[in-house]
């Protein structure tokens, strides 16, 4: 089956998610604000869930029209084959937004939209009362602009839950920006990754999965998992696939630090849920401590974000820190997220390299990246044997 396929994203990674839908060998049909459109099948469901993971959402698309008035609204959703979907005693449920539209009451909106399902339902199930005892689908209707947006959410919980973290401390990061942290920047195999304020390890975990090539879903389930339209013999396929694809040879070094000794406990037990505590580092340390222990390297981390007087002063500090590390190893990279706006100037002296403007859950954080001056592969090499 032919599916319209959108992955939604947090605004600010929309290219990430588009380049890992381009990298599972989807054709994309539309990038737009917070969501890529793509073609796919029952088969692309499933991948799409079990591998992006910078996307919050997989979703299928069910139509797109102009809704005016709320007969619109129902007479084009009851023309959904949703008996295609949704069996008898489907646990279906409707979710509505509207934004700048003219049907902007959200409870009338899903009143007419739950009602327009029910009556296509009753017309092929000639029922009359739906249990709804079995499994959950969840309608998503979109109003923007007048245009309305019908899809049905095949993921359930957000990607971003990805199973392993059991353990957090307070203001945890999201797995989905974590590894878009890892990718938008320079580090990859056989260089050396250090997080510094790595809280309960999601950053380090991220990193450590991706270059291992562990599918991020792979423990977890979904939504769709218990939908008869999506044949069960397809999810036990892409996960064997998944678990063949892991490599366990990449020479993966990461090293973790945090003041906190039960943030990096907690990051310990994350590391090990996730399959990924033999390449990560973990110890108990100050910014303030921090030292080089290679010639190059890459500094991905997300930094406290105080409000009270004397927490600023701490994250002052640990910024001084970072300005002092990459005066004295200019040939290190930073990649750091904060929604403080004064620090290149203030603290760095000088404008990062790149920028990106990104969202850790509501609070607007910019990606700030500050690139190191590249050494030859010989120096390096020579470096690391030295030591």
């Amino acid at each position: 089956m032919k599916l319209e396929l959108i992955a939604t994203a947090t605004f600010g990674l929309e290219a990430v998610v588009k380049r890992e839908i381009e990298a599972l060998g989807y054709k994309i049909l539309k990038a737009e604000d917070a969501k890529i459109t793509y073609m796919g099948d029952e088969r692309a469901i499933v991948r799409s869930n079990l591998w992006l993971r910078c996307a919050d959402r997989v979703l299928v698309k069910m139509a797109e029209f102009e809704a005016l008035e709320f007969e619109d609204l129902f007479q084009t959703i009851k023309g959904i084959p949703w008996e295609e979907w949704i069996p008898a005693d489907g646990n279906f449920k409707v979710n509505c937004s509207s934004v700048k539209s003219k049907l902007f009451s959200m409870r009338s909106c899903q009143s007419v939209s739950e009602k327009a399902i029910i009556e296509r339902l009753k017309e092929n199930y000639g029922v009359e009362r739906f249990e709804k005892t079995g499994a959950e689908y969840v309608v998503k209707v979109t109003l923007l602009k007048d245009r309305a947006t019908i899809t049905l959410d095949t993921t359930g919980v957000g990607l971003h839950k990805r199973g392993y973290r059991q353990s957090a401390v307070t203001a945890p990061i999201k797995e989905t920006l974590a590894a878009a942290m890892v990718q938008l920047s320079f580090w990859r195999e056989g260089r050396l990754l250090v997080d510094p304020c790595c809280g309960s390890g999601t950053i380090p975990i991220e990193a450590a999965m991706l270059e291992r090539n562990i599918a991020p879903g792979l423990n977890r389930r979904f939504a769709a998992e218990g939908w008869q339209a999506i044949d069960e013999k397809l999810w036990k396929e892409e996960r064997k696939k998944a678990f063949e694809e892991i490599r366990q040879d990449k020479d993966i070094r990461i090293q973790a630090y945090d003041i906190d000794p039960a943030a990096i406990e907690a990051a310990r037990e994350n590391a090990a849920d996730a399959g990924v505590e033999d390449c990560i580092e973990f110890k108990r340390m100050n910014v303030s401590e921090l030292e080089a222990t290679e010639m190059s390297g890459v500094i991905i981390t997300n930094p406290p974000y105080g409000e009270r007087i004397g927490e600023k002063e701490q994250i002052r500090k640990i910024f001084n820190k970072f300005k002092s590390f990459m005066k004295q190893n200019p040939s290190w990279s930073l990649f750091m997220i904060t929604p403080d706006k004064t620090v290149e100037k203030q603290i760095f002296g000088r404008m990062a390299d790149r920028r990106r403007k990104l969202y850790n859950g509501n609070m607007e954080v910019c990606y700030y990246q500050f690139h190191g001056a590249k050494v030859k592969k010989e120096e390096e090499k020579n470096q690391k044997e030295e030591n």
